[in-house]
């Protein structure tokens, strides 16, 4: 599935470069909430935002860019160029990432994925991108499928059930070292299939030491990068659509088994309501097996129907 929808921050200089474009005979304007303009332009739809975004989106949408965005406007070549603006990107590596971290219900689950010159190529007609910016969990876990089946086995994913994540987090009590852990396992299971594998890239989230030391045999001899942002990597993006996909597996597994209509994500209102509701009709003990007790959600919750954390048993 090749990407056809793209976003370019502009600086003020550009937009009003591109504002002077799109004013031309040959684009259509059409009328798009929030825009400074917006124009058909045959083969895809420019809508340049207030705020400096600039969304480009149909099925000539990349050509557009690299022919018409990129010389007359960002003076630069983006698309395409990987090899060129971070040659580490499609070099043999692996990505790591998770998701459910700052989720109440559910597992954590964390992910590694093994990229080279060619697989990046496959990703890229994809449209695997960072999962946060998929807005459909429907797209999420199809370009998760669409991902296994073009990758020939190079992943590996670890889920942390809510039981073993409350198991582990009251001998650990600190989730960067639950976390490292989880993706020192994401690594050694896939150095399995890829044992040649010279490096491993994640997001930061805390020192690169705490990954090292939870590295057992294997791992002690791949080189740990961490960065910020490290999810415009390909490998960490695919990375990142393997753990969200098994999240949500994981939610609505959750949902068959405990009888729930739909599990909500994150820790709000509804999220509360519904745990309340689950410990109402089986116990404080159900949040142990569907949520990550050490949240303080869970002493509002239990506070909800006159419990206290000691009656989690």
């Amino acid at each position: 599935m090749k990407q056809n929808s793209f976003t370019i921050k502009l600086t003020s200089e550009q937009q009003e470069k591109l504002a002077a474009l799109l004013r031309s005979p040959q684009y259509i304007p059409v009328e798009v909430p929030h825009t400074a303009i917006a124009v058909d332009a045959g083969t895809c739809r420019v809508n340049l935002y207030n705020s400096g975004k600039c969304l480009v989106q149909g099925k000539g949408a990349e050509e557009w860019i690299t022919f018409t965005l990129e010389p007359e406007i960002l003076g630069e070549a983006r698309l395409g160029y990987d090899a060129i603006h971070d040659p580490e990107s499609v070099q043999p590596h692996m990505g790591v990432d998770e998701s459910g971290k700052g989720d109440f219900f559910g597992p954590l689950v964390i992910a590694s994925v093994y990229t080279d010159a060619k697989s990046v190529e496959i990703l890229k007609e994809l449209g695997a991108r960072d999962s946060k910016k998929i807005t459909s969990d429907r797209v999420a876990l199809q370009l998760a499928s669409d991902i296994r089946k073009k990758l020939d086995g190079k992943y590996a994913v670890i889920a942390i059930g809510p039981e073993a994540y409350n198991r582990m987090y009251s001998k650990i009590a600190n989730v960067n070292r639950l976390l490292a852990w989880g993706h020192a396992r994401a690594i050694e299971n896939l150095l399995e299939k890829v044992p040649d594998c010279p490096r491993a890239l994640s997001d930061k989230f805390g020192a690169t030491t705490l990954i090292e030391r939870a590295l057992m045999e294997k791992g002690k001899k791949i080189k740990m990068d961490q960065r910020t942002k490290a999810e415009s990597d390909p490998a960490v993006a695919a990375a990142s659509i393997l753990a969200r996909a098994g999240f949500l597996m994981a939610l609505r597994k959750m949902e068959k088994d405990f009888g729930i209509e739909t599990v909500p994500k994150g820790c709000s209102a509804k999220v509360k309501q519904i745990a309340a509701e689950l410990v109402a009709n089986k116990g404080p003990g159900i949040l142990l097996k569907t949520c990550k007790c050490h949240f303080r959600t869970t002493e509002e919750v239990l506070g909800m129907n006159g419990y206290k954390l000691s009656d989690l048993q």
